[in-house]
């Protein structure tokens, strides 16, 4: 057992060495990659700034061609010229530098004496420029360098000026401001430099390196004055890098390039950050290494899932036994307390409907007095009726005894009707919700809380539409809300000295039956709906705080909404807003 142990033990640090090497393999490989795309990327960037700086060179040297044959020089032969010839070729001059954005033009004759020039610096000595004594040969001449007293770094290009004879008579040279034509691409990307034939930086597009000279060992830079940085070279592939700390726009890593301009004699030469290269090389390397771990993992996974399942394979078939029977208990348990759970749905489902049954009869037992007056009256009246018919038909008055069975039918026929409602107010609806006229609705309440409403007292104005307002609803748990509703008006009406209840319907936009009271008003009007909320008092016979609650229920139930509030003019109101019918057209 214990080889076999050894040997799973073994395999780990032996993959993860495998994956390493095979890592740094492929970071090698893609490392040496990202440097050549970097070397061809700056390669064209060091190109393109090359170029760039040749044609802006090119500009002037094409100047002082031109200018070598312009008219205003042809007169100026010596130096002891007129001044006013001077003059007026200076003004020339002066105009084309300030055109062209020329340090300074002028004109030298053979002897290399400044004749005239557009910063009226005349009468100096130009022989000593390479340029003008290259110019002074019959030839472009060209030359950079730092400008004494300023220390100015100046690039002159000179052009020979011939006489009538084919001699040279003098030269024009335009010098030309090298940090002006630095100025526009100064901080662009990469790190360019140009250094002359000593090796000095004369132009550069980081500013911290100009005037650094090259090393004693012909590789890499160092300030002219102060310690020298950090510098590092080495090859990678046919790559040269150079390690530097040289300033925090300059790259610590970077791909050295460089190529021979000897068209204006210097060297460029760029620095390209290595960074992306290093970067792209370990996004490679990391990807390779965590396909081969994923793969590894899954691998050593799988084989130890093997041994496992192997191991437990016996222990599971031993288990089966005891897991069957539990779950045949759990399964069996699990069945009882469905069957429990869905009696206590079937019982919460009575208890809801035997509590709106039981509102209902709430109300009615809170009605009972006035109802019981409203069928006494019309029974003491039938028996009234019944007994003066009798005297009439024995005295054989048939029209009297006729007037008295007509007011007879009357009082039943109102009976009848106040039986009816209180039938289909009592009785426990169980219809879905379907069409309904809310107007009828109201009056039927009305009629029901009418006796209650005249015996407190109560003023009731109804503005009732003419037209039935067609609801989606049911008609006796309708009812049941409103009658509530007039219930619970009545009850805050008690001790007030106005007893008015105003009940309004509104078809559009949507149907709204409202309920405004002159009581004290709710004191907390979102805890209205709320079960068990009341402002009764504890122990009142009233009721215990559900009719609110029930009636909310039942108008959710219709898809409608009940709101209570305070009416601006002081006392209660609310507002009981249903969903109007709409017919379904068949498809």
């Amino acid at each position: 057992m214990s080889h076999p142990r050894l040997q799973r033990h073994l395999i780990v640090p032996v993959f993860l060495l495998a994956v390493a090497a095979l890592s740094a393999v492929v970071w090698r490989y893609g490392y040496l990659q990202a440097l050549g795309q970097l070397s061809r990327r700056g390669d064209s960037d060091l190109a393109l700034a090359s170029d760039r700086l040749s044609a802006q060179l090119q500009v002037y040297r094409e100047l002082a061609v031109l200018m070598a044959d312009h008219p205003a020089l042809s007169g100026l032969r010596i130096t002891g010229e007129l001044a006013g010839e001077r003059d007026k070729a200076r003004a020339v001059l002066l105009e084309v530098a300030d055109k062209t954005g020329a340090l300074d033009i002028f004109f030298a004759d053979g002897a290399g004496r400044v004749v005239v020039s557009s910063t009226g610096n005349s009468n100096g000595l130009a022989g000593d420029d390479p340029a003008v004594r290259r110019a002074m040969q019959g030839a472009l001449g060209s030359d950079h360098r730092f400008r004494a007293g300023d220390n100015r770094r100046i690039y002159t290009h000179a052009a020979p000026v011939f006489a009538e004879t084919g001699k040279v008579r003098g030269a024009l040279a335009v010098v030309s401001d090298v940090e002006q034509i630095e100025t526009d691409w100064r901080g662009d990307r990469p790190a360019v430099f140009f250094t002359d034939d000593t090796g000095e930086v004369f132009l550069t597009n980081r500013s911290e390196l100009l005037f650094w000279t090259r090393r004693g060992d012909g590789v890499g830079l160092a300030p002219r004055d102060g310690p020298a940085p950090s510098f590092a070279a080495g090859q990678t592939g046919p790559h040269e890098i150079w390690r530097l700390d040289w300033g925090p726009y300059v790259p610590r890593r970077a791909l050295h390039l460089a190529r021979d301009l000897p068209v204006i004699g210097l060297r460029g030469e760029a620095l390209v950050d290595t960074a992306p290269a290093r970067r792209l090389a370990g996004l490679q390397a990391a990807a390779v290494a965590a396909i081969c771990l994923a793969f590894g993992a899954l691998l050593f996974l799988a084989m130890e899932r093997r041994r496992a399942l192997a191991e437990a394979n016996s222990e599971l078939e031993r288990r089966v036994a005891r897991r069957t029977s539990a779950l045949s208990a759990a399964n069996t348990a699990l069945r009882r307390e469905v069957a429990e759970r869905e009696e206590a749905e079937a019982a919460l489902k009575r208890a809801q409907d035997d509590l709106v049954q039981a509102g209902k009869l709430s109300a009615l037992g809170q009605m009972s007095a006035g109802i019981s007056h409203e069928l006494n009256q019309p029974l003491m009246a039938i028996r009234s009726f019944a007994e003066n018919g009798a005297l009439y038909l024995e005295r054989g008055r048939g029209d009297k005894a006729a007037d008295n069975l007509s007011r007879i039918s009357d009082m039943v026929r109102r009976m009848g009707r106040i039986i009816r409602n209180l039938r289909a107010f009592s009785r426990q609806e169980s219809e879905p919700a379907g069409r309904v006229d809310v107007v009828a609705v109201v009056d039927s309440a009305i009629e029901l809380a009418g006796a209650r409403l005249r015996r407190d007292g109560i003023e009731l104005r109804f503005e009732r539409p003419s037209a039935p307002i067609w609801v989606r609803g049911g008609e006796v748990r309708l009812g049941q809300v409103f009658v509530n509703l007039i219930a619970n008006a009545a009850d805050a009406m008690t001790g007030a000295r106005v007893r008015r209840l105003d009940i309004s319907i509104t078809p559009a936009p949507g149907p709204a039956v409202r309920f405004r009271d002159s009581g004290p008003g709710l004191d907390a009007p979102d805890k209205v709906f709320e079960p068990f909320y009341s402002t009764k008092e504890v122990g009142a016979s009233e009721g215990m705080g559900l009719g609110l609650s029930i009636s909310y229920g039942i108008i959710q139930s219709f898809g409608g909404d009940i709101r209570g509030g305070n009416a601006p003019g002081g006392g209660a109101e609310f507002t009981v807003r249903l969903e109007p019918w709409v017919e379904e057209v068949a498809a």
